[in-house]
């Protein structure tokens, strides 16, 4: 077992008791949960900015290393305020306090000139594979632009004032397939001419696609009722086409290389679908369902998996059928295997096909992230759309 986790385990081992460990976790509160989130966010920790959440990276059998990025962070601030309605009076207190906290954290990964786009790393220094060794001595020269999937989901998560989101919208507008000459070469062939958004805001960055980012972007546009721009729609009919010609199953980490795996996908699909103004993608809803479904009860599924896979079937209105791998999971033993890794660092996304898919099916360049803080919040969010369903229903 890595030593940060034997530590993590010893850490709540002292915070809560053997039964608490020993519990199904859904017999955890939101408040416990909420309690251990408070307590991983960073105050002193020279690896990591101060209100971030810390978070890590793999290689190949390489051990953890900590990587100082916004996008976890991010992430968990967004969906604690999109799960706020949720949470009881005491427990909106906390999660306040947390979202206050992180806050200030996201000015270090602001673009340097101001301008309201967001990088993965620091952009103030700059920095590239934290803790990279010998990369770090290329922070300037191997600098990625920032993204459309950190700056959507910062922007959310900072509740940025709707002009200033629609500023960025435009501005989007700028970085799409087919603009200036420019066009996909790593997407499958069917998929090269839709005049939608590139994951990076970089002139000099080939055209990428990937189906999550391209779900985050939308549920800004939607979130915040913004003009649907070509782009937008664009999108919708990009993912129509990969569920169309079954992508999701058969070619995952080529339409979504950042992400790579369909029980993500799916989540990630779910969540755009469950804004009450979007209906871009009601007709696949049946299929898409059917699809959760069938992971779900496959035995080999992973446990995080069935998680998000969990939540997304709610997310759509739907009830687990078979679900007693979660409701049975011991609290310690989803702290024992809570390196769940969400997202992928993928120097291959940007190659044509060819080598793209030689880099995916030899995992070269391929980096895998986690962050415990980040699966807490799923699992949270799980739990609490859980009560809710079981709550309204009849």
């Amino acid at each position: 077992m890595p030593f940060k986790k034997l530590v993590f385990i010893l850490f709540l081992c002292s915070h809560f008791s053997y039964r608490l460990m020993a519990a199904s976790v859904d017999t955890i509160s939101v408040n416990t949960l909420l309690q251990i989130l408070a307590q991983q966010q960073v105050f002193t920790n020279n690896e990591f900015t101060k209100g971030t959440f810390p978070s890590f990276r793999t290689y190949h059998f390489n051990a953890a290393k900590p990587d100082d990025n916004i996008f976890f962070t991010a992430l968990i601030v967004f969906t604690l305020r999109e799960l706020y309605p949720n949470f009881n009076a005491d427990d909106k207190v906390l999660v306040d306090s947390i979202i206050q906290n992180a806050l200030p954290a996201f000015k270090k990964f602001k673009n340097a000139t101001g301008r309201n786009t967001y990088n993965f790393w620091s952009t103030n220094p700059t920095i590239v594979f934290p803790n990279g060794g010998w990369l770090n001595l290329m922070n300037t020269s191997m600098a990625l632009p920032d993204d459309m999937d950190d700056t959507a989901i910062s922007l959310m998560a900072l509740n940025t004032d709707s002009a200033d989101v629609q500023k960025v919208h435009l501005l989007m507008q700028q970085y799409v397939n087919l603009r200036n000459g420019k066009k996909n070469r790593s997407a499958p062939k069917i998929l090269r001419s839709y005049p939608t958004y590139s994951t990076w805001f970089g002139d000099k960055m080939p055209i990428d696609f990937d189906i999550c980012v391209l779900s985050n972007i939308l549920y800004l546009t939607y979130k915040y009722n913004l003009p649907v721009s070509k782009a937008d729609t664009a999108a919708i009919n990009l993912i129509k086409a990969c569920i169309a010609h079954h992508y999701l199953q058969t070619k995952s980490a080529m339409i979504a290389p950042h992400y790579q795996r369909l029980p993500i996908i799916l989540y990630h699909l779910s969540r755009l679908m469950s804004l009450p103004n979007f209906h871009g993608l009601d007709n696949e809803r049946k299929v898409l369902i059917n699809m959760t479904h069938q992971l779900l009860n496959q035995s080999s599924t992973q446990y995080f998996d069935k998680i998000i896979l969990s939540t997304a079937l709610l997310k759509w209105h739907e009830y687990p059928l078979n679900n007693t791998i979660i409701h049975t999971q011991s609290f310690s033993d989803f702290f024992f295997n809570n390196d769940f890794v969400f997202f992928k660092a993928t120097m291959g996304s940007i190659l044509p096909s060819v080598f793209k898919n030689l880099f995916t099916s030899l995992q070269i360049g391929v980096f895998n992230y986690y962050s415990s803080s980040y699966n807490i919040v799923l699992l949270m969010e799980y739990l609490l759309l859980h009560q809710q369903n079981t709550i309204s229903a009849p």
